[in-house]
């Protein structure tokens, strides 16, 4: 894994030349953050190539400016780099996302109707709708997969006491929920349902526009944390890295949930930030 940022002070001529510096896992780039143009983001997003074709790996964080330069971004995506952007974390996460909301807001648990979006079904997010389910006494599972996922309501019922609706009703589904966690519904299919006015609408794997004009809540794609075990060796990293991408980079997403959440908790991961489209709360 390599990370990715702009240098302090770019000299002349390995700006002029495209000249990348590699330092132990960083990877330096001839800018100090601005954007840049396609010819010149091509040309560093070729030489960045050639650095991971010499490893066995393809997994990338980028510096808070340089993920700003969206042309070079995309060179990468063409050639197969693993941009770490927290993306897997926030679905980790989705539980204490919501319990941030709440309390910010302050919202009374006991009168808050929840909604999930969801079609694909993974551990992490099962386990995350068990932890809400049990928090909210109104949760619905909005979802295309009716049949699948009415087994898991009725499974939740019969071994752990948890009572969830699972829906597909369009006028009815969204329209009292005043949290909406959106896992993986594209825009023009959230766009479909009648949605509460005021809703906080929460997207984990991408970004959402509400096209109704009577919308008046508040998009959440993106969030910001702070954690125990960052390397007090590398403050540089603190400071120019988003932390929810350093702290998804060194997790094992592939052991178990439960494990994952032992971690967090002994790590004291703190939801500090979420960044909506109207406001930062």
């Amino acid at each position: 894994m390599y990370f990715i940022q702009e240098t302090d002070k770019p000299n002349f001529l390995f700006k002029a030349f495209n000249i990348i510096k590699l330092k132990e896992d960083k990877i330096i780039l001839p800018i100090d953050g601005e954007k840049i143009k396609s010819q010149k983001a091509e040309k560093l997003a070729k030489k960045t190539k050639k650095i991971f074709d010499k490893t066995n790996s393809n997994k990338v964080i980028l510096s808070k400016k340089i993920k700003n330069n969206e042309i070079y971004k995309n060179y990468l995506y063409t050639y197969n780099l693993n941009i770490v952007e927290g993306k897997k974390l926030f679905e980790i996460l989705s539980n204490k996302i919501i319990e941030y909301v709440v309390q910010k807001k302050k919202m009374k648990k006991e009168e808050i109707y929840i909604a999930i979006l969801i079609n694909n079904l993974t551990e992490d997010i099962l386990e995350n709708i068990k932890i809400i389910a049990k928090e909210y006494k109104r949760v619905n599972i909005i979802t295309n997969h009716i049949r699948q996922f009415k087994k898991i309501e009725d499974k939740l019922l019969e071994e752990d006491g948890i009572l969830i609706y699972v829906t597909n009703n369009k006028k009815k589904g969204l329209s009292r929920s005043h949290i909406i966690l959106n896992v993986d519904f594209p825009s023009e299919l959230v766009n479909e349902y009648q949605i509460y006015e005021e809703a906080i609408l929460i997207n984990i794997r991408g970004n959402i526009k509400i096209n109704k004009k009577r919308f008046n809540g508040i998009i959440i794609n993106d969030y910001k944390i702070e954690f125990n075990n960052f390397n007090e060796e590398d403050y540089e990293k603190k400071d120019k890295y988003d932390q929810k991408d350093v702290y998804e980079a060194q997790m094992n997403l592939r052991q178990p949930f439960k494990y994952k959440d032992i971690l967090i908790k002994k790590d004291n991961v703190k939801i500090i930030e979420i960044t909506g489209n109207k406001t930062k709360i």
